[in-house]
């Protein structure tokens, strides 16, 4: 599939939402307090396009002050010239950047068993949205953010009957799993729900225990894989999506990738390629960024695994090598990132 990108032209799209989970202590790193989780997926989208984030000073840092990885994908996508579409999943706080409506709503807390209230209608509008996209370039690279992703799909992933159970990532270089374990058997629990219930049914699974990224880059990738290759851009939240995908459309897997990075496949504390594999058969491309030479400690605490994924950054990376033939390096992606790292330290 690669081999065909080649000097072709992607979109990027990301899909942006919050989800009351996220507040639940211990359970997301983006942010310096769980409260915050609500800035951090506008401010992410914020920077993609200004370079600068406008609904909270500075930019979303880890409690550590590690940088968001929409750092990583601005470079990318400034460096080849790659457009952006951002998508309303469910925000509490939008972003001051133009971004597209899909009908989306926050999500509630999955341990109350109705996580979302309108799965149904959000992804067909995000089905016609994403064929609509998929007639003005030659493939699509699709992103999130969301703080407390990896629960959510956990919760799905076990819903629809694929065993998860410390397998999903963290963005903490501790992955809580037994916390996610626990909240995730609360919100089955609360709904009545076994696991493995909704195999068939992923509308359930996502409004009973999921997200608002989930229903949305569900009916994208659905609406644009029946015509162009679709590089689903993160690390296990994309496989939680990949299930609902495959559940409600299997004839356009053939057209569809993930697009992370080295340090979700080289992660310890998951298994993106066990997961995926009980899924269905789809390739998997890690971006081999490497930060262990960068001047920043901030970046290099990438390298210790922190953070490792997110706004879609390894998908974009790969997207911007490719565009560029293979121009775009991994050492001409660290000197942009860090440059850009550079002025917004200077600016905050």
């Amino acid at each position: 599939m690669l081999q065909d990108l080649v000097g072709k032209k992607p979109l990027f799209s990301c899909a942006i939402g919050v989800t009351e989970t996220a507040k639940i202590p211990g359970i997301s790193a983006a942010g310096a307090n769980p409260e915050i989780t609500d800035y951090t997926p506008p401010a992410d989208v914020e920077l993609l396009h200004l370079g600068k984030c406008k609904c909270i000073t500075g930019v979303p840092v880890t409690p550590d002050g590690i940088p968001t990885p929409a750092l990583i994908t601005r470079s990318a996508l400034k460096l080849a010239n790659i457009p952006i579409i951002v998508v309303n999943a469910g925000l509490k706080i939008k972003p001051q950047i133009p971004f597209v409506e899909v009908g989306g709503l926050p999500g509630n807390d999955i341990r109350t068993g109705k996580a979302l209230n309108n799965a149904h209608e959000v992804i067909e509008r995000a089905k016609i949205f994403g064929e609509n996209l998929s007639k003005t370039v030659d493939y699509l690279v699709i992103g999130e953010s969301i703080p407390g992703g990896t629960t959510t799909a956990l919760s799905v992933l076990l819903a629809m009957g694929f065993e998860a159970k410390g397998k999903v990532s963290s963005s903490m270089p501790l992955n809580p799993h037994k916390l996610k374990i626990k909240t995730v058997k609360k919100g089955l629990e609360t709904a009545g729900v076994k696991e493995g219930e909704f195999a068939d049914d992923p509308i359930k699974a996502v409004s009973t225990v999921g997200d608002p990224i989930q229903p949305v880059v569900g009916g994208l990738v659905i609406g644009a894989a029946e015509n162009v290759p679709v590089l689903m851009a993160g690390g296990t939240q994309m496989a939680a999506v990949l299930a609902v995908v495959n559940a409600l459309k299997p004839e356009v897997m053939y057209n569809i990738a993930i697009g992370t990075t080295k340090w979700i496949i080289n992660d310890k504390t998951s298994d993106i390629k066990g997961i995926v594999s009980k899924i269905a058969d789809v390739p998997i491309f890690a971006s081999d960024l490497d930060f262990s030479g960068s001047r920043f400690n901030g970046l290099k605490a990438y390298e210790a695994g922190v953070v490792k994924e997110g706004v879609g950054c390894g998908g974009a990376t790969t997207a911007a090598m490719l565009k560029s033939n293979g121009k775009i390096t991994k050492q001409i992606m660290l000197k942009e990132i860090e440059n850009n790292y550079n002025k917004l330290v200077s600016e905050t």
